[in-house]
């Protein structure tokens, strides 16, 4: 069993409980060898007592211990001590992600596709390393202070998946893929499956699938078709929706195949959020049987015929012969001969009927050759035709009706109109937009055409290009320059690609705001809506946040009871303000703190005071707050300051409210909520007379006496103030 100031490993201190999992216990310890605070994560007893996990624990660990990247969260040890099976990670001070979207309710698109690029490049270095995660969860993504997003667990999902999985264990299985619910192979894809059941999750706020049990959840990953994230938040971008689908689909081979291309896609949607560039690939068509033409009959049956020429060795045909019929050496003798007439007879038959005599030993009739060269030459008279007709209508001859369109489209190709240069931007943009082509647009000056309209485009007018194609429109921005985009307000990447968008270049610089956002505009030069030579540089200020100098982020106490408020105020360099209680209907809040006067993850002075509002409790508790002093000379004048003194309290019912060692007063002492009103302090230490010196009146020789050690003994009584 794990306790406070427990030493592992003569190392690693415990000095604080931080967590629980289905698996595992966290700890804060101190490593007294680096001189840092570590996360010790202790396996579960019923874990720790199965072989065969422990076994395959310890070597994902290992390989897990291998990993080092900015968003994963770093293992350093891995260990065993006296059964307690253990892994020393990296401290990260944070909420996880389940955390965050709860208290969020749920996440910008930005945000979301934000975190979940970090999440994939963590997890695209472990893939790069074999290893694969199994359990992607936002309870295993968690958010630093700093906003730095990394992943954590790895290396127990697989051992856990190949034992028997209990039911705090299970509690994955709102994320997991498929094949994992069906107990099949799992590989990378398998990670991006549950990275887009997180990313829904975090655009959304829900999961998509739920159910009363963990079988039934199973079931729907399985069989239940993906709902779209737009059917529960419809402004989601058409890109972020194709994204989260593609990552979900039941197929792996449908989905992303690998981290590079999901990172691409997700850094692609924050420039282009509502453009159509996620490609959803059906390996089933790509890998359709296709119809065998003339062409491929006529190559098939000429290869049988030249091998027939050539006098094709034994060891050919024996290569084509089906295993089936190759049943003994004496067949395969024969096995050549066999083949050429079987597959030849079946051939001829099944595509020309009677036109095939099985004596002729060239293999074909001379009817059937007729009919050959009868069907060639037609093929190429309408070949032919349609080349003739095809010139004609591009040179204007055959005219271009509603049917011209039609089979363009049906091609998919696109004619590019005539008569775009000229044109103003806005109605260039749209004739192309509605033909089916990406317009893209730069900026020149010219004295010669009006500012806004279009001087050239980068295809040739008329010709046909693929559906989906970027044309690149040349806009006038007249003599004056060109009129620069009003950034503020908006993110950097935004900012970005509008400036170079109309041909600008761009100059960050960052300046600390406690109004702005971080990484949001606080100004441009030249101002928004000014005109600027085109290719000038913009310089534009960016906020870094609030300047923290000296501060410390408020952390959420939200749903704590006020003791564990107040510890981790403490540990944030905060104090616990004024305490007052309010009357809740909801029961479960009893006891807990439901408001702060603080808003999470803002930036006070060290030691502010955070006041709190605790949901009242129907019994009647007790608090007592205040200092312990040192021994007094009353109580005892054997005390010398500095002296190690053991402080123990004990309530009136029995229970141990303190149990320490201090070598300095006073020291603050708080208890909140107790059943008892009264309670006994005892203040122990060791004390050491001073040594004496007598002289031996036989021999008149100084005699020193060592002093003597004894158990100095305090006690104190504690009065507690009912709570109101």
């Amino acid at each position: 069993m794990v306790k406070m100031g427990m030493l592992i490993a003569d190392r690693y201190e415990i000095v604080d409980k931080v967590g629980t999992g289905g698996m595992s216990d966290v700890y804060k310890a101190k490593d007294h060898k680096l001189n840092r605070f570590v996360a010790i994560k202790v396996l579960k007893q019923e874990f720790a007592e199965n072989a065969s996990f422990v076994s395959k624990f310890r070597v994902e660990a290992q390989a897990a211990a291998g990993l080092m990247h900015p968003n994963i969260v770093n293992v350093y040890d891995v260990g065993e001590e006296k059964g307690l099976y253990y892994i020393v990670m990296e401290l990260v001070d944070g909420i996880t992600l389940k955390k965050y979207i709860e208290k969020k309710a749920r996440l910008s698109v930005r945000e979301a596709v934000s975190i979940a690029i970090q999440v994939s490049m963590g997890l695209e270095a472990a893939h790069n390393n074999h290893i694969i995660h199994r359990d992607i969860k936002p309870q295993n993504i968690i958010i630093s202070r700093d906003g730095k997003v990394k992943v954590t667990d790895f290396g127990i999902a697989k051992a856990a998946t190949s034992n028997t999985i209990t039911s705090n264990v299970m509690g994955s299985v709102h994320y997991t893929s498929p094949e994992q619910a069906r107990g099949g192979y799992s590989d990378e894809r398998s990670d991006i499956y549950s990275l887009g059941i997180t990313l829904f999750e975090m655009l959304t706020g829900r999961v998509p699938f739920n159910g009363e049990t963990t079988v039934a959840i199973a079931i729907k990953h399985i069989q239940q078709p993906m709902p779209s994230p737009c059917e529960f938040v419809p402004e989601i971008p058409r890109s972020v929706e194709q994204i989260v689908l593609k990552c979900c689909e039941k197929s792996p081979d449908r989905r992303y195949q690998n981290m590079g291309e999901l990172i691409a896609d997700l850094k692609e949607s924050l420039l282009h959020p509502e453009d159509d560039f996620v490609k959803r690939v059906n390996p089933d068509n790509e890998s359709a049987t296709r119809m065998a033409t003339e062409r491929d009959r006529l190559d098939l049956r000429n290869s049988y015929d030249r091998d027939d020429d050539t006098g094709a060795d034994e060891d050919e045909y024996e290569q084509r012969e089906p295993l089936s019929s190759m049943r003994s050496r004496k067949n395969r003798a024969e096995a050549p001969m066999r083949l050429e007439k079987d597959v030849r007879r079946r051939y001829e038959e099944d595509d020309y009927g009677d036109d095939f005599d099985e004596d002729d030993n060239d293999g074909y009739s001379r009817k059937g050759e007729r009919v050959t060269t009868i069907l060639s030459i037609l093929a190429a008279v309408l070949i032919g035709v349609i080349i003739i007709f095809l010139a004609g209508r591009a040179m204007g001859i055959w005219g271009s009706g509603a049917s011209d369109g039609a089979e363009t489209a049906a091609s998919g190709m696109v004619i590019v109109p005539d008569d775009l240069v000229g044109q103003d931007e806005e109605s260039a943009k749209t004739e192309l937009t509605g033909l089916g082509l990406v317009p893209q647009v730069t900026y020149e000056e010219s004295a010669e055409m009006t500012s806004g309209l279009v001087i050239s485009i980068d295809v040739e007018a008329g010709s046909q290009v693929q559906s989906g194609s970027t044309v690149v429109l040349t806009v006038s921005a007249g003599t004056n320059g060109i009129t620069v985009p009003s950034v503020t307000g908006l993110t950097k990447a935004e900012a970005k690609a509008q400036l170079e968008q109309k041909g600008f270049k761009v100059n960050f610089v960052e300046e600390a705001s406690e109004t702005v956002d971080k990484d949001s505009v606080i100004s441009q030069d030249p101002e928004g809506n000014s005109a600027a030579p085109g290719g000038s540089t913009i310089n534009v200020v960016v906020s870094s946040g609030a300047d923290t100098t000296g501060k410390v982020a408020v952390p959420t106490v939200t749903g704590m009871n006020e003791e564990d408020a107040m510890a981790l105020l403490v540990e944030s360099g905060l104090q616990l303000g004024n305490v007052t209680e309010k009357e809740s209907d909801d029961e479960n809040m009893n006891g807990l703190v439901t408001s702060q006067s603080e808003e999470p993850g803002t930036y006070v002075d060290k030691d502010t005071k955070i006041d709190v509002e605790i949901a009242k409790s129907g019994d009647t508790t007790y608090s007592y707050s205040g200092d312990i002093e040192a021994p007094t000379a009353s109580e005892n004048a054997n005390y010398a300051a500095g002296t190690p003194v053991y402080v123990v309290v004990i309530a009136s019912d029995g229970s141990k409210l303190l149990d320490t060692t201090y070598d300095s007063f006073p020291q603050q002492f708080s208890i909140l909520h107790v059943s008892s009103s009264t309670a006994t302090l005892q203040m122990t230490w060791a004390y050491t007379s001073e040594a004496t010196v007598t002289t031996d009146p036989d021999t008149g020789e100084s005699v020193t006496t060592q002093g003597t050690t004894s158990q100095q003994t305090i006690t104190r009584t504690l009065t507690f103030t009912a709570d109101n």
